[in-house]
């Protein structure tokens, strides 16, 4: 069974022997093992104990204001929780960090009030990333200033080393799955540190490899490990493969412990509800989360909602939406108002019917226990692939089925 953006093992061959003295050769990535904040009256410093050196590039970027370090890659080694809250610190209201980019890790700094960085140095094994507070007019020279100097610092996008998979030219239809999130935009975190990036991974993976055993579709994983990848890029992969369906996977935390279950979302000018709302526009700031500027983004979105209008893709996505829901009913876990729609950036392709569905809450135990489960995440992803191919088996009697002749007049 071959699936597709998977990683397997592969046996042994004549100068396999030698791949592998060259790859023992290839120094690890630097890890990071720990993280702790510092404050004083005047200033607040973030550190992270490192298992070797780097060379930190820092900078800073407003709406909303935050300090932004690029890294080569490191291997962060962290409990995710660490970085939710600095407890104290006046500046700095949470961090976060992982891989950004083939090669390059990112930390993001998000601050509670203007800062200016005062140092940013990696020495004997010890990151530290020292800020102290400015005005807000300092703030924004500095963040024009950073803007004006992004040639000499780290790329605000990812490195274009990372071409888009495509899979192999094939006559089964293409189902591109997007796991959510990934690298330093961790997504939602479990009050036990679970991550949403790595949950809908092994979600993304298990089903993929369920579509594959079908034998009749064609699956392809946007992103095929824990990296960061921009929104406008998984929608860029689902038509460099002539995807036919494109499906989306995440896994969000709400304040209310007690709400559960699965729901589908498909793209719409204006939300269903006022959670549909809040929930895109949650995922619509994933680039943000990653250090990205989203402007252009955002303004993008009422064009692509407008020419949305082209009824037919809309109403497979509604197709697809009821077979999805239909399917997991029999899993048992789907939120009482399963059926919602609202403005999601990554759903905006108007000639691909597309669904962004929701596995679950983090925040809830039941579900919780459910997305960590090998046995629930196999039945479920069965339950996703029955959907996806009993979609694809209407769409194909459709199109077989004789044209009624016209009424004569």
């Amino acid at each position: 069974m071959a699936v597709a953006g998977a990683t397997f093992t592969v046996a042994a061959s004549p100068g396999s022997s030698l791949v592998a003295a060259r790859a023992a050769e290839t120094p690890a990535p630097v890890s990071a093992v720990s993280s702790r904040v510092e404050t004083a009256a005047d200033h607040s410093r973030l550190i992270f104990t490192l298992t070797g050196d780097v060379a930190p590039q820092a900078r800073v970027a407003a709406a909303p204001p935050r300090v932004v370090v690029d890294l080569p890659e490191v291997a962060f080694r962290i409990d995710p929780r660490e970085g939710r809250s600095a407890a104290g610190s006046k500046l700095i209201r949470s961090y976060r960090y992982g891989q950004f980019a083939p090669g390059r890790s990112r930390v993001v700094v998000d601050l509670s009030s203007p800062a200016r960085i005062v140092k940013t140095a990696c020495v004997a094994g010890q990151l530290e990333i020292e800020l102290a507070p400015t005005s807000e007019a300092a703030f924004n020279a500095a963040v024009t200033q950073s803007a004006a100097q992004s040639v000499s610092l780290a790329p605000t996008q990812p490195a274009a080393a990372a071409p888009a998979p495509v899979a192999a030219p094939s006559d089964r239809p293409v189902v591109v799955i997007d796991p959510g999130h990934g690298g330093v935009d961790m997504g939602a975190t479990g009050k036990h540190g679970e991550q949403e990036k790595a949950i809908v991974f092994e979600f993304a993976r298990a089903l993929a490899a369920k579509i594959e055993e079908g034998g009749r579709l064609k699956p392809v994983l946007t992103r095929n490990e824990d990296v960061f990848l921009p929104l406008n890029e998984r929608v860029r992969i689902a038509h460099e493969n002539n995807a036919a369906l494109f499906l989306s996977i995440h896994a969000d935390t709400l304040a209310e412990g007690h709400v559960t279950g699965a729901t589908v979302y498909t793209v719409s000018a204006r939300a269903s509800d006022a959670e549909a709302a809040r929930i895109a526009e949650k995922e619509n700031l994933a680039d943000q989360a990653a250090g990205l500027e989203i402007k252009e983004s955002v303004e993008e979105v009422g064009d692509i909602l407008h020419d949305l209008a082209k009824r037919e893709t809309r109403a497979f996505s509604a197709q697809f939406s009821q077979a999805l829901i239909s399917r997991w009913k029999e899993a048992g876990s789907l939120n009482k108002n399963p059926s919602r729609s609202a403005g999601f950036v990554v759903l905006k392709s108007y000639d691909i019917p597309s669904a962004l569905l929701e596995l679950g809450y983090l925040s809830s135990e039941k579900d919780l226990a459910r997305l960590t489960s090998p046995e629930w995440r196999d039945q479920a992803a069965g339950k996703t692939a029955e959907a996806i191919e009993a979609f694809f088996a209407d769409r194909s009697r459709e199109a077989r089925a004789p044209q009624k002749p016209p009424r004569p007049q």
